[in-house]
């Protein structure tokens, strides 16, 4: 499938989360104002989104092993091989993946996610998280919703303030979901940040509303759900049949977890 034109131009005058992101994982789609906010955080930054990125590629894999061949990827982000399509369709080449982002570049980027194996199939389409409603209608074009999917909400939901109801979106986007399917989640956290190390504020002076939140704030978007073990931990912590990464709990900054969907 052929994402559309990108509905907006790309604004290089306010760093955008996936180009900062995009910055501190080592990439080159991103502009000036972007380095600048990302040259401002610590080393633990740098850190903490390899060791989110790290998870992701785990729990991707995990849910793809356990049979899951549909996955719905929201805030997917500017494209970093192995992408998400990548990890499932070497388990299973037939997998069918639907990306989301609302960034212009990362629609223009779009085709690198659209590369499927001739069995399985990819789509994109440019929306916000906000619009729960238009992702699954789009998402039912591809994917079957009588059968399991994998919702993946990766270093997403910390920029959805409390006042855009994170919880009620997340609920809307589960509760279509039938039983099997899984919510895999990562959420950025202070809790294990020093005062020098919180750059909260420095992203909200930039525009970005980032609001990171507790664990037991992070479990409220597990409600209902089955949790997988190792439960809700840290990036480094959660693993199931590949070998834990090392860590020593000091660039610690994102809550994940996995859950079931039991209905």
């Amino acid at each position: 499938m052929t994402p559309r034109p990108a509905s907006s131009p790309i604004d290089t005058s306010r760093p955008h989360p996936a180009r900062v992101y995009d910055y501190l994982l080592g990439g080159k789609d991103n502009y000036p104002v972007d380095q600048e906010l990302g040259a401002q955080m610590p080393p633990v930054a740098k850190a903490g989104v390899a060791q989110n990125r790290a998870f992701m590629h785990r729990a991707v894999g995990w849910a793809a092993r356990t049979g899951i061949d549909q996955f719905l990827d929201i805030g997917t982000g500017i494209p970093t091989r192995p992408n998400l399509h990548q990890i499932a369709q070497e388990i299973n080449p037939a997998a069918r993946i639907v990306y989301t982002d609302n960034d212009p570049i990362v629609l223009r980027h779009a085709e690198a996610l659209l590369i499927s194996t001739p069995e399985g199939a990819t789509d994109y389409l440019d929306a916000d998280v906000r619009e729960p409603g238009r992702i699954l209608d789009h998402a039912r074009a591809l994917l079957d919703f009588d059968r399991p999917i994998a919702l993946s909400l990766i270093a997403l939901m910390h920029f959805v303030p409390d006042a855009d109801d994170p919880y009620g979106i997340t609920r809307t986007l589960v509760d279509a979901l039938p039983s099997g399917s899984c919510l895999v989640l990562s959420h950025f956290t202070s809790d294990f940040l020093s005062a020098a190390q919180d750059k909260t504020e420095e992203y909200r002076t930039s525009g970005i509303s980032l609001r990171p939140r507790t664990r037991a704030e992070v479990a409220r978007f597990f409600d209902g759900l089955d949790l997988v073990g190792p439960g809700l931990v840290t990036a480094p912590q959660w693993c199931k049949d590949t070998p834990a990464p090392e860590s020593d709990g000091a660039t610690d900054s994102f809550h994940v977890g996995v859950a079931r969907v039991l209905r």
